[in-house]
């Protein structure tokens, strides 16, 4: 039976048809261009633009409420992939703004939210430290309440918060009681990020994009801004842990992505298409390089790995999309050969995808915990295995 065709209703159809022109007309070779030279997976235009003609909000908010249907919704991850929309500070946005819709008080959720769904405000995460590595609750950004209570004292510092030069506000997680077990010392705070004492460096990774380290020196934030309860920031955080993490029940429908990192896999799917064709193009002496059986065996077994991997639900898929990526990278740039070796976006290239991913890959293994930390969620959570014990083994006496 083949799946690969649906049949859209004349709405839906419609819908699509619209979605594809608006895309092609504000997402231009030039905005791609100019994405990948400053790494940013952002582009204002773009992005206010999409707010506007009102696809922001109807994305956050449910059919119910004036949200996308579920085939629109699917519709609309699917082209706007296909356009290479800069998208990863939207991204963050939109998992921000339901704690926000949920935990942050009227004044501010009213006033974020709406700047949130015409484009103005956009929202990075403010999570992982210089030494703190995937564990986030090992937070030592400080946050001490002055003398009335009214504000707070921030000090500390924060790896791969990306998106913040693009962005009003931070979603911070601070340690507001360093005696207490680290999950319940913990609280949230919206900060704006044009606040006094906060410094943003920019951060180029070995894929071309960019993220920044900030730090926050007695940076001074009204109570206002907190989110949920005092040292009740767990509570608040764990809905977009949860999320980036992949760990979210799979949707009965079958339409949405089966799990995260899909929308980074689309360029692995495109870099294998792109080799496959090469592969299957005569050279100057006449010969395809797929007759020979090596580069068949190795080409089937990248398209193999890609279509379980993108098969593979929830945090299973996660891993599995990330180690797939680390595995075939090679295998396509040396079937594709010497060409493989431009850039993304260089000019005569045939292939200009496998040595993207191939740079890529590492960090698709990190983004929102290592696969390590991901294996270890696996084996306790799903598989009910006890915690990995890294003491050095004990030395038998003789």
């Amino acid at each position: 039976m083949d799946f690969s065709h649906v049949e859209l209703s004349p709405e839906d159809a419609a819908f699509r048809d619209e979605l594809r022109a608006f895309l092609a007309e504000i997402v231009t070779e030039e905005v791609i261009r100019r994405d990948r030279k400053t790494g940013d997976n952002f582009d204002e235009g773009v992005h206010l633009a999409l707010g506007a003609a009102g696809y922001l909000e109807r994305e956050f908010r449910s059919e119910e409420d004036g949200g996308f249907s579920r085939v629109q919704r699917r519709i609309w991850a699917l082209e706007r992939r296909r356009a290479e929309v800069p998208w990863v500070t939207w991204g963050t946005t939109v998992m921000i703004a339901g704690s926000v819709a949920r935990f942050a008080s009227d004044e501010i959720r009213d006033d974020v939210l709406r700047g949130v769904f015409d484009g103005t405000v956009r929202m990075c995460l403010g999570y992982t430290e210089p030494e703190g590595g995937s564990d986030v609750a090992t937070c030592k950004t400080r946050a001490v309440p002055d003398a009335d209570g009214s504000s707070w004292i921030i000090n500390g510092s924060k790896m791969f918060t990306t998106g913040a030069h693009n962005c009003q506000y931070v979603f911070l997680i601070t340690n507001t009681d360093p005696d207490a077990p680290k999950h319940k010392s913990l609280t949230m705070f919206l900060v704006p990020l044009d606040t006094p004492g906060i410094e943003i460096q920019g951060i180029r990774t070995v894929d071309g994009d960019r993220t920044n380290i900030v730090y926050y020196s007695d940076v001074r934030v009204d109570d206002k801004y907190r989110l949920g309860e005092v040292n009740g920031g767990w509570t608040v955080v764990r809905e977009p842990l949860d999320a980036e993490h992949g760990a979210v029940a799979v949707a009965d429908d079958g339409l949405d992505d089966v799990a995260i990192m899909t929308h980074q896999a689309t360029f692995m799917a495109h870099a294998a298409d792109n080799v496959a064709a090469l592969a299957g193009t005569r050279d100057v002496g006449g010969r395809l390089r797929v007759d020979d059986g090596s580069v068949a065996y190795r080409l089937g077994r990248s398209f193999a790995r890609l279509e379980a991997a993108l098969s593979t639900p929830s945090i299973f898929g996660r891993v599995a999309l990330a180690q797939t990526m680390r595995d075939i990278a090679p295998d396509l740039m040396d079937i594709a050969g010497s060409v493989s070796a431009l850039p993304i976006g260089a000019d005569g290239g045939a292939d200009d995808r496998s040595e993207y991913i191939y740079r890529f890959a590492p960090l698709v293994g990190i983004y929102g915990g290592t696969l390590e930390v991901f294996r270890n969620m696996i084996a306790q959570h799903v598989l009910g295995l006890g915690k990995p014990n890294y003491s050095p083994p004990r030395v038998q006496a003789s």
